[in-house]
């Protein structure tokens, strides 16, 4: 795979300090603007990046064949479409996109060109995550699930004093559901699938959602899925059964070691997890499924990614939280 890197922030710093454990990756090239040129040569410098891009139109011009897309929400949508028609396979940072119709959107385009994208979402690739959903039968029916993702973020002090930054600007799709819920709805959705009914009752300061609980219905259970930004508590995670629980004092990204507590008794710690960063996994998938041409695996992870972004959509709707992608599909 011969990478190129779109956006210079956070995310791209600990994505190439994983690079070293990720095999048949070349990091060909790193797209940025001109305003991040001393950044973008410490990385080309101490990773060993091979060209700086300031154009994204002659990236995609180069011998890159894949595209990671690690920018504001709002932009996912509009860096993907372009490299899918300039023929090249696509790794977008989780939300996929901002709205359920930009990703229908992506995911035709994709398809008729035989082209790989995926969503770089930690949690679907961990080995613990696997293994709760190898256990999940041990625990009978499910009765109840909750998630609870709350961590007070400095951004929200900025926000508070009117610096808006991208996590808490609607007009770049963020939020709480779109930066931590959207966590526990894939770890939801990946061991339950669709729900029946969404809701979802966000804390909304400036027409976005500081905080919320997004409540999923099942056929035979409730889901609780709690994110926010403005307070913080103690991680937890629940899967209750009448035979028993799976409980995890980590956060749905990283899903460290876990407990399997049930009604006889037995109680086992359980960790596989084999990397100390959550995101190793994933690229280690990534590479080898578009290495061995598996676009059958690829496109049932893509259709995983859309029941996600439909919920998260569904979700803002009905509570009123509008983004300007909302108005520019129709």
């Amino acid at each position: 795979m011969k990478l190129g890197i779109i956006g210079a922030g956070m995310i791209v710093k600990e994505f190439l300090a994983i690079t070293e454990h990720l095999q048949g990756l070349e990091l060909e090239a790193i797209y940025g603007r001109k305003s991040s040129e001393e950044k973008l040569n410490q990385f080309k410098k101490e990773y060993k990046i091979n060209n700086i891009f300031y154009d994204y139109d002659e990236l995609l011009r180069s011998n890159v064949d894949t595209v990671y897309i690690a920018l504001p929400n709002n932009l996912h949508f509009e860096f993907a479409k372009k490299a899918l028609e300039a023929n090249k396979n696509v790794i977008i940072e989780k939300p996929i996109t901002s709205t359920y119709k930009e990703s229908l959107i992506l995911n035709d385009l994709a398809r008729q060109k035989s082209l790989f994208i995926f969503e770089a979402i930690t949690n679907q690739y961990l080995p613990n995550y696997k293994k709760i959903k190898e256990l999940l039968p041990l625990l009978g029916k499910i009765k109840v699930v909750q998630c609870n993702y709350s961590q007070y973020s400095s951004r929200y002090n900025s926000f508070k004093e009117g610096n808006v930054l991208p996590a808490f600007n609607p007009n770049c799709s963020g939020g709480a559901l779109m930066d931590l819920n959207i966590y526990n709805t894939h770890y939801v959705v990946g061991l339950f699938g669709k729900p029946k009914n969404i809701e979802y009752y966000p804390n909304i300061e400036r027409g976005i959602d500081t905080s919320g609980v997004l409540i999923l219905e099942y056929e035979t259970f409730k889901c609780v899925c709690i994110g926010a930004k403005d307070c913080k508590a103690p991680i937890a995670n629940n899967i209750q059964g009448d035979k028993g629980c799976i409980y995890q004092d980590t956060p749905t990204n990283t899903c460290e070691g876990f407990e399997l507590l049930l009604n006889d008794g037995t109680n086992s710690l359980i960790n596989e997890n084999k990397y100390a960063h959550r995101m190793v996994n994933e690229f280690i998938e990534f590479i080898d499924i578009v290495n061995s041409n598996d676009l059958e695996k690829c496109y049932g992870m893509l259709e995983h990614s859309l029941i996600v972004i439909e919920v998260q959509t569904i979700a803002r709707m009905k509570s009123g939280i509008i983004f300007p992608a909302d108005k520019n599909i129709k």
